[in-house]
């Protein structure tokens, strides 16, 4: 996987998008017409995205961000309040793309991984580099499924078939044991089998964004998976941008868990504002067929 500009084919159609079943901000499953169009094969990497940055010279939301940092995350060392993010994530000074565990880690070795601390201001101007843009949200769905309309994930009806794992999600109990070992983070793209259209990671690894404005019922809860507002990580938005609109994104992340975020479905969604920038949140590009 080379997380470049490789692109698959989504066919034009009818695609049913949403869920009545799960979270209210999906709500409702509905028909749409989609036009065909392409979408990359996987999110982009830390490889693809240092290139652009070396062709351009672009300076990331959170390069640019007073002081310059981004949110990480933390595992705890025990059970914690779900509501309540801050015992997990934390704003930390000098995290970007380039260090994204802090002052002095980098992305050596990391060329595969998904590219992550991106806003959408970063993700619209690697995708305008590449003559390309970002899917919108529907776009996003319908490629997501892989053509199995109205399963609930991207490879059918059962989160773990004959109990394989097929996405980079949280397994164990979240944020405070993870079962797999080691640290949770994000995986080299392909680690998992793609879907039905061939797309790597639209399930788990990075949540990405997307082009369409995130609107949901008053009374839904923020998937506290989320660092949300960056603010509220203790981050600093860059100087002069007011607090915008949110932005839909898809797909969950590695910090999806079974038991209080269950977003690691075609169909789930949360919203960030536009310069929010995490540990876990990337992108993919598309194009018009």
């Amino acid at each position: 996987m080379g997380g470049g500009d490789a692109m698959i084919a989504v066919p034009g159609g009818r695609y049913v998008v949403g869920s009545d079943e799960h979270y209210a901000e999906e709500r409702p499953a509905r028909a749409v017409a989609i036009a065909a169009f392409r979408i990359d094969a996987t999110p982009v990497t830390n490889v693809a995205f240092a290139a652009f940055v070396a062709a351009t010279g672009w300076v990331t939301v959170a390069e640019r961000a007073d002081p310059p940092g981004s949110a990480v995350f933390a595992m705890t060392q025990g059970p914690v309040d779900l509501h309540e993010p801050s015992h997990w994530w934390r704003f930390a000074a000098g995290t970007t793309w380039r260090a994204p565990f802090g002052p002095g880690s980098t992305i050596v070795g990391r060329d595969d991984h998904p590219v992550v601390h991106v806003g959408l201001a970063d993700a619209e101007a690697y995708a305008a580099w590449r003559g390309a843009r970002l899917p919108t949200e529907t776009e996003w769905e319908a490629a997501a499924r892989g053509g199995l309309a109205g399963a609930a994930y991207a490879w059918g009806d059962e989160l773990l078939p004959d109990g394989r794992l097929l996405a980079n999600v949280w397994t164990g109990a979240f944020p405070w044991y993870f079962a797999r070992g080691g640290v949770p983070g994000t995986t080299p793209v392909g680690s998992f089998p793609p879907n039905g259209f061939g797309a790597y990671d639209m399930i788990g690894n990075v949540w990405e964004w997307t082009a369409s404005p995130f609107t949901a019922p008053a009374a839904s809860p923020r998937c506290a998976c989320a660092a949300g507002d960056p603010t509220e990580a203790g981050a600093a938005r860059p100087a002069g941008v007011a607090r915008p609109a949110t932005v839909a994104l898809k797909g969950g992340s590695y910090l999806c868990a079974a038991e209080y975020c269950a977003r690691y479905r075609p169909a789930a969604r949360i919203g960030l504002t536009p310069d929010s920038t995490t540990a876990h949140v990337g992108f993919r590009c598309a194009a018009d067929a």
